[in-house]
């Protein structure tokens, strides 16, 4: 297949005739890179099984790794769901459109495929314009994972998209970068306790003030059994630089170590590095440090100290580090507090070997 078409498309008003084009790939059977509010997604009919492999076979993704599934409304997801408990509604009223999956119990109609076999499937609304009006015109629930190879950094732009997975999609719908910047918090409500699968930018006290004490699940290594959720492998969000985790203090003394390393010529790659708060100083820092004009500077991105703002801007800065040509990439850990869960989540998974 030749490389995607990107299209510029209005993030509040899309052309509907842009929309109509995207549909009628959807509606053959075809994958469409689509905007949400979280990332991007790989778009492609939720209830068609050829569709389906395709997209596992785009992203290389394991067939134990599930998909989400997204809709237009609550009602949409009712038809697919064998079982609506109350507090699946209670989310779904308080918290849709919006970076929410549910997992609930399913019908025959929703293939295998998407649910790695299980009994039970992940749904939302998104909260994008661009996402709400294809699904509506392609009159069909779509499957949309991060458009991305499996364990790579999910794209927050079009033209990250086109760059991972551009020879594997017919068009890519271009909305702007994304708001969230990661991706959406799951939650189980197929039995009788709310069990968060994986964490979000939407926190576990605002759900628990929803629908009362959540469970947390143990997550899965990587391995052959089914997933209850997507984004619970031990390796996820993994740029090709190696990252490592490192505290404030460590990541000052780590980029003196780099910049020393550089000016005295030693082999090794081009660092990077990944700050946060005061340590948005390394800026400075490196600067100051002697690199030799034949050999790069390192990269730097200060992402500061609101949990939002740093969500936003982390996958961009990992693909950017990669840009770079960054082998190693030193990345200050953010405080251990309930609005920094996710993002820390996707930090360990992207250092993990």
């Amino acid at each position: 297949m030749a490389a995607a078409e990107i299209v510029v498309v209005d993030p509040v008003t899309p052309d509907p005739d842009v929309i109509a084009r995207a549909a009628a790939i959807i509606q053959r059977g075809g994958l469409v890179g689509i905007p949400t509010e979280t990332v991007y997604g790989l778009a492609g009919n939720a209830l068609d099984p050829a569709a389906i492999a395709r997209i596992y076979a785009a992203k290389g993704r394991p067939s134990q790794n599930p998909l989400i599934v997204h809709v237009a409304s609550e009602q949409q997801a009712r038809e697919l769901a064998a079982e609506w408990p109350a507090m699946a509604h209670e989310l779904a009223s308080r918290f849709w459109p919006g970076p929410m999956t549910l997992v609930v119990r399913r019908k025959a109609v929703v293939p295998d495929a998407v649910t790695a076999g299980l009994h039970t499937f992940g749904v939302r609304v998104p909260d994008h314009p661009v996402a709400l009006a294809l699904i509506k015109a392609s009159f069909t629930p779509l499957a949309a994972p991060s458009a991305n190879r499996f364990t790579e950094v999910s794209p927050v732009t079009a033209q990250q998209v086109w760059r991972g997975l551009g020879d594997a999609v017919e068009l890519i719908l271009d909305a702007g970068r994304t708001r969230v910047g990661i991706e959406s918090t799951v939650i189980d409500v197929s039995g009788g306790r709310p069990v968060i699968l994986r964490p979000g930018m939407l926190e576990r006290a605002t759900i628990e003030a929803v629908v009362g004490p959540a469970g947390r699940a143990s997550t899965p290594m990587m391995n052959q059994a089914a997933h209850p959720a997507p984004g619970m492998s031990a390796r996820h969000y993994a740029p090709r630089a190696r990252v490592r985790l490192l505290e404030t203090a460590a990541l000052r003394h780590a980029v003196q170590a780099a910049g020393a390393a550089g000016a005295a010529g030693a082999a090794g790659g081009r660092p990077g590095a990944v700050a946060a708060g005061p340590a948005a100083r390394l800026g400075a820092l490196l600067c100051q440090t002697p690199y030799p004009q034949d050999r790069p500077l390192p990269f730097i991105v200060a992402l500061g100290m609101d949990a939002a703002h740093y969500a936003a801007g982390l996958y961009d800065a990992l693909h950017a580090a990669d840009e770079a040509g960054c082998e190693e990439l030193l990345i200050e850990l953010p405080p251990d507090t309930p609005a920094w869960v996710a993002i820390r989540d996707r930090l360990r998974r992207a250092a993990h070997p």
